[in-house]
Formats: C-alpha cells, structure tokens, sequence
C-alpha cells in the first residue's frame, strides 16, 4: 500500500476519475443545496485491469449520498476495494450518517479524491478520518474540473451566494430584439433545446419583470424527459407590475413561483401561489447581490440569469456574472435592435479582460459561446 501512496496516478486512475465526474453531473439541478457527487469502486484484484463493482452518485434532494449508491452496488465487493470519489466524502451526521463510516465499515483499502469539501462540516476532517483508519487516501486528482462541477455549491460555502450564469441569445451584431416589446426567436431548435439543457442543470432561474409583460415566458425546461428538472422560477418586481395571469406564476413541477417585490408595494399575486418576498428598493430597483445572498439562503447553489438588458446591465455592473452562455444566430438584426446591455462597450465577453472564452459549440446555424469570469 506504500507503493500506492507514493506513485503517480495513473492512467486507470484518471479513467476512473473521469467516470466518477461525468457520474456526477448526473446530479447537477437535482441535488441542491448538495453538492453533485460521483463515486466509482474499483476491485483491482478481480480481472486483468481491476474490475468495476460499484457506481453511484447523489440522488434527487441530495440523498442518499454517491458513496452509499456506489456501496450499495458493490455489496461485499467492497472490501479491498479503491474507491474514486469527486468531493471529500462527508464526516457529520445530518439525514443520513457520515459517508466516511459507511466507508470505514466496508472495508475499502484506497480513496482517491478528487477535491476536498468546503464545508466547514467537512474541510478535510473526512480525509483524516479515513487515514486514521488506516485507508490510504489520495487528493486532488483532476480537482479543476470537480471544482467546475460544483462551483454553485463551492460559491455558497464561500460566499453565501449561488454561482450565476448569464444566458443570453443575440443576433450575430448583439441584438436580443429587434425592438423593445415585440417578442422574436432569434436562434434555431438545437440552441433553443441546448438553452432548456442549460435549466436543466441549474436550480433556480432569475428574470425580470420587463421579460416577463414581454415575452410571457414559463422558463420551464421542456426537453422530453427531463421536465421534472425546471428550475424553481424567481422574477424581479419591485412595483409588482406583472399580471396574475403570467405564465410564470402556474406552479410547475409542484414548485411555486417567487417574486421579489419592493418592500411596501401592493401586488395581486395572493392567488397565484407564488412565494412573495418583500425586499427593500432604492429609486425602484434592487441590489442584486443583496437578492443573491437570499437565493443562497433558499437552497439556490446554480443560478441561471435569464433576462433582458435592465437586469442583465444589473449583474454585470455589479461584477455578479460568473459564466456566461452566448447563444448566437447567424443573421444580423441592425441598429434599431435591443443590445444585451444598454452601454455598446462590450458587444462580446472577448472584448473584456474579466472574462475568458472556454468553449464554442456549433447548433445548426447557430453558435454557443461559453465564457468564464477570470477574476
């Protein structure tokens, strides 16, 4: 087991790592406010090159946890067993017990880490536990990208607030409009479903009032078999001027609602079933980060931005965007068009040195860019 300590990881190592990963995206919008784990169990006595027993991640509401699935999979397998987890496994009793104990009491002989957990329930006190019981406990294999899996989790940990991401669909000139309340699509089927995917995987969806009396969106995720995954729907009201009848206020997925409105201001939602949440407004509007720092409070880690210029112009003078997701189509829409903010200095994130394109993918016609805040 000494050799195990100190030698490279290798390349099974890393293929286990990247199942436990992909295992774990799996949970992402499902899991809040938990993070999303994936857990893979390997017997490397059994077969050629070792022999898979055990997969799991964390389950819908964030229990049970990915160790347990993978555990339960693996039976009496585990004894002898490597394990390959993507965050620290847990060591407090919260609904379930610790995962360190279920792992302690199967007997497994090696856990390979990929990051240790920030929550100061957890902070590294698992990894001494498993050493302690003798466990060979190895860390920070293929970390960044277990820190980007749950960097919603990582933000509330550390910050209080969900990790936010700007969606945003323009013309190849920046345009979300061709004029300010006439409703358009402006990119293709396969953007429209990457976008749904995108709901998908965050846990709740911020919009602002002015979309809303617009566009009379729902902001459900309606990708076939994934309607259960809609993001719980927050709207930006502060003189309550949406209409009861909004598409967005039906309750979806047994989810209700939830309109920030000014502290004081008279509204007609009592029937809709929304969530009302009284907020205080300076010359009509709010701070966003004070509204961050709630959504935190409620369970929010993964925050889509789904809005028009008002509040996208909101976020990013506040420096609260940390990713964006760039929908472009092909066709131009001219001058006369709605920007995605009102000043024209940054009709792209490459034009900004707080941002770092990561990824473009071609949908038909269209184009996703998808940047993130580099500092």
């Amino acid at each position: 087991m000494a050799n195990l300590i100190n030698s490279p990881f290798s390349d099974d190592d890393r293929a286990h790592m990247r199942a436990a990963l992909s295992l774990a995206k799996r949970g992402l919008g499902i899991v809040a406010p938990n993070p999303a784990v994936g857990c893979v169990i390997v017997r490397p006595d059994l077969g050629v090159n070792g022999r898979v027993v055990g997969r799991g991640f964390t389950q819908s509401g964030g229990r049970p946890h990915a160790e347990t699935e993978a555990l339960r999979q693996a039976g009496d397998l585990a004894a002898g067993s490597h394990v390959y987890v993507t965050l620290e496994p847990c060591n407090h009793h919260g609904q379930t017990g610790p995962c360190t104990v279920a792992l302690i009491s199967a007997g497994v002989s090696a856990v390979t880490i990929a990051l240790t957990d920030p929550d100061p329930r957890v902070m590294g006190s698992g990894i001494e536990r498993l050493k302690h019981a003798g466990i060979v406990v190895r860390t920070s294999l293929n970390d960044n990208d277990a820190r980007r899996i749950n960097a919603g989790f990582i933000r509330v940990q550390e910050h209080g607030r969900p990790w936010v991401t700007l969606k945003i669909a323009t013309s190849a000139d920046g345009m979300i409009a061709a004029e300010k309340g006439v409703p358009l699509w402006i990119t293709g089927a396969a953007a429209r479903a990457r976008g749904h995917l995108i709901r998908a995987q965050n846990d709740g969806i911020l919009t602002g009032v002015g979309t809303v009396v617009a566009d009379d969106p729902q902001l459900t995720c309606r990708l076939p078999g994934l309607e259960h995954q809609s993001p719980r729907r927050f709207i930006v009201d502060p003189q309550a001027r949406m209409s009861p009848d909004a598409q967005i206020l039906k309750p979806s997925n047994d989810s209700a609602s939830a309109v920030y409105v000014a502290e004081g201001a008279g509204h007609s939602f009592d029937n809709t079933g929304a969530d009302i949440i009284p907020m205080p407004a300076q010359d009509g509007r709010f701070d966003m980060s004070v509204i961050l720092q709630d959504l935190g409070t409620r369970g929010i880690t993964r925050l889509m931005v789904e809005a028009g210029q008002g509040i996208n112009d909101a976020f990013m003078a506040a420096d609260l965007i940390d990713e964006i997701a760039w929908f472009r189509a092909p066709t131009n829409i001219g001058t006369d068009g709605v920007s995605v903010f009102s000043s024209k200095e940054i009709e792209s994130p490459d034009q900004s040195d707080d941002f770092e394109r990561i990824e473009t993918i071609d949908l038909d016609d269209d184009r996703l860019e998808r940047y993130l805040r580099v500092r």
